[in-house]
Formats: structure tokens, sequence, C-alpha cells
């Protein structure tokens, strides 16, 4: 699509081929298009300095989703009730409240204790993958990881986590731009199930507390030192929010690192060379390709962006994914380069809504992407990959690989 051609894209009706690959047209949006008004009356957003800018400014822009969602879900849906309690969808004082109990629960200390389970986990899979002639990095690998590490941090009993993991994908997958019945079915599905297995879930760890230095479900229960608690709604749907935020963006990191070094030989031989460069690494996949390639705010007032004049009550697609490739901030954009530095990326948005769960994201991938290699460090792609076809979140389905 040429520059001229890009003023009329539709993020909710998007031209063919923008799913498998949207860059050329981040590309085009980010050169002569960065404030782009939708058909729909919302506003698409590309340029790095707009997003940086609107996640620090809670007051001229809302992460609070009550109104936005209605239309979508439906005020008394299952979905609903999620997606407008969770931490990421709602502005102070709740969120303030919301956020302080988590990081509470998900201290330095709290998850440097969690690596030795994580490198047990990673290893373990490893093992399960040794010997096979062929095996899938996201459904073998890649998935399977933020499953063990969010099941135990909520210390799920391993035998009851089965379902977490499709859950989490219905849940998510309901936040595309557009939906189809049977996706609304499946989420609100989703929803329903979850709620009734934490409810089962809550009541045990109620009448038998774990130590809340390692469990955060304990923690999450019993709230602050400062006798701060959430109510129960608050609880059930901020450990699925954990869940879901935990889930799909660390497989994707994990998944998109892998397969980025695998098309990247240069990269891949650069980090065997000096490992130090791992923590680099995970970075440049972070911005390279982002698992989460938008975000959402609405207007609380009118505002003008980039020349752009826009309603009170708009709202804003961010586009992660453009803003993480925009050429006044990254040198040579399209390039992945795991020594990159300064890397200022925004996968994990900013502001007072940056991710609660980024510290142990980043320990997930560099842990999960330096122990694969050690073992594997000849690993191939086999031709067969599947993408995981969404537009909001950007990863793979499917990985086939020889090892």
């Amino acid at each position: 699509m040429t520059c001229a051609g890009i003023a009329g894209f539709d993020l909710s009706n998007p031209p063919e081929g923008f799913r498998d690959d949207p860059f050329p047209y981040y590309a085009d949006l980010l050169a002569s298009h960065p404030v782009l008004p939708q058909p729909d009356g919302s506003v698409l957003i590309t340029r790095h300095a707009d997003l940086d800018a609107i996640y620090r400014d809670t007051m001229r822009f809302s992460s609070d989703k009550t109104v936005v969602f209605e239309p979508k879900f439906g005020r008394d849906s299952p979905l609903y009730a999620h997606h407008t309690s969770s931490l990421v969808f709602n502005d102070p004082p709740l969120h303030t409240r919301v956020r302080k109990i988590m990081t509470s629960a998900l201290t330095p200390r709290a998850i440097a204790r969690m690596e030795p389970g994580l490198v047990a986990a990673v290893d373990n899979l490893l093992d399960q993958m040794q010997g096979r002639a062929s095996v899938d990095l996201i459904e073998d690998f890649a998935s399977a990881i933020p499953i063990q590490i969010i099941g135990n941090l909520l210390d799920v009993p391993h035998d009851e986590r089965g379902p977490l993991r499709d859950w989490s994908l219905a849940i998510l997958g309901a936040l595309e731009p557009v939906l189809s019945d049977a996706e609304l079915t499946r989420g609100n599905r989703a929803v329903e199930e979850f709620v009734a297995y934490l409810q089962d879930l809550v009541a045990r760890r109620r009448a038998q507390p774990g130590d809340p230095e390692t469990d955060v479900l304990t923690r999450l229960i019993q709230g602050t030192s400062a006798g701060e608690q959430l109510s129960e709604r608050e609880l059930l749907q901020n450990c699925i929010f954990i869940l879901n935020a935990g889930h799909e963006t660390t497989t994707n990191l994990i998944g998109n690192t892998l397969a980025l070094l695998h098309d990247h030989p240069d990269q891949l031989a650069g980090l065997k060379a000096d490992p130090t460069l791992l923590n680099s690494t995970i970075e440049e996949s972070l911005r390279y390709l982002s698992p989460n390639q938008f975000g959402n705010r609405e207007t609380t007032q009118a505002v003008t962006i980039g020349g752009v004049d826009i309603a009170r009550g708009t709202n804003l697609h961010l586009c992660i994914g453009a803003a993480n490739r925009d050429p006044d901030v990254f040198d040579h954009p399209q390039r992945f380069d795991i020594a990159r530095k300064p890397n200022r990326h925004l996968a994990f948005a900013g502001g007072p809504h940056i991710c609660v769960g980024l510290t142990l994201a980043r320990m997930e991938g560099r842990i999960a992407v330096d122990r694969f290699l050690a073992r594997f460090p000849d690993y191939s792609l086999k031709v067969g990959r599947i993408p995981g076809g969404r537009i909001r979140f950007r990863g793979y389905a499917a990985l086939p690989a020889r090892l």
C-alpha cells in the first residue's frame, strides 16, 4: 500500500496480508499518517513520541473500558465483567489500589525465588523434547513455560492446569478489533468456567493459606500490610488477568525470539559467540516483534495529537508494533540487531500502566532462550510454521522444528 493509499487504512477491516505482515503498513502510517481517524470514529496512533506521552498522561487519556466494552461484549456478559474489573482496563483509584496489592506480591525477592522453579520447568520441557525427530516450539516449549510459572505463582495443583491455556486464549481473543459470534461465545464461556474454578481454588486457599512470600494467591487474598484488600470480584477477575497477561505475551516472546534467531543466523552466531548479549537479545525481540501490538486509551477531553483534533470520548488505538519501529527513535528500525543500544521500546507500555509483570516476563524469556540454545544450539525450523493470526497479539500458533 502506498503512502497515499494508507489514508484509507481501516483497522477493523484491514487489507489482505496485514495479519501476516503488518510492518509495511506501519511504516507507511508512520511516514504519512501517524494519527489516522478511523471510519468508526476511533483514531489510530503509531508514533513512538505520541504513545509515550499518552501512556504518561492519565488525566487526558483513560484506561477505563466500562463504556467502550459495553457495545462490544454487552453489560451483563462474563467478558464485560472480566475486562472492566482487571488491572489493565481501569484508572485510579481502583487501578492504584489493585496494582499496589499485585506489586506487593511480585516483589524482586519473590521473583528471584521463582528462578529455580523456572529453570527446573524449562529443563524438564527440554528433557521431554530431547531425541524427538520433530517438535513444535510453541506447544512443546514456549506456551508450556508461562502456564507452569503462573500455575506456581497461584499454587494451582499440577493436575488442574490443563484448561488454563485454552481459557486464556479464548478470553484474550475477545479483545480483537472484530469478533465472530463463535469467538464471543467461546470467550464468555471461558470466563464463566475460569471464575467457577477460581471460586473453588480461593475457598480452598482461604481454608488452608499458603506461604504469602511465595504463594501470590494467598498474598492477594490477604491484601497489603496496610489492610487494603480486593473484593471477591476483583480477586477472581485479577487472578484471570495474571494468567492472561503473563501467558500469551510470554509465549510470544519466547517463540518469536527463537524464530528471529533462526531467521537471522548472523545474530544467532553473534549470541553464541557472546552470551552477554542475551539480555539485549530479549529486548530486541520485544521491540522487533512486540508480543502485544496494540493498546487502547479513551480521551477524557478534547485533545490535539499530531495536528489532528480529537473529541472527548474517542477511542485511541495505540500501535505498539509501529512505535517500536519508528525511525525517529530507532536507527535502521527494520533491522533485527541483538546488540541494539539504546532500545527504548514500548513493548511493556509505559507510565503508571507499565506492565506489572515485566521483570518476570524478561526472566522467563532469558532463561528459556538461554537453556534452549545450550541444549539445542543447531536447531532449525521446518516448513509449516503457523502465524498466530491475530491483530492485537503477535506470535505463532505453531513452530515446527528439528533439534
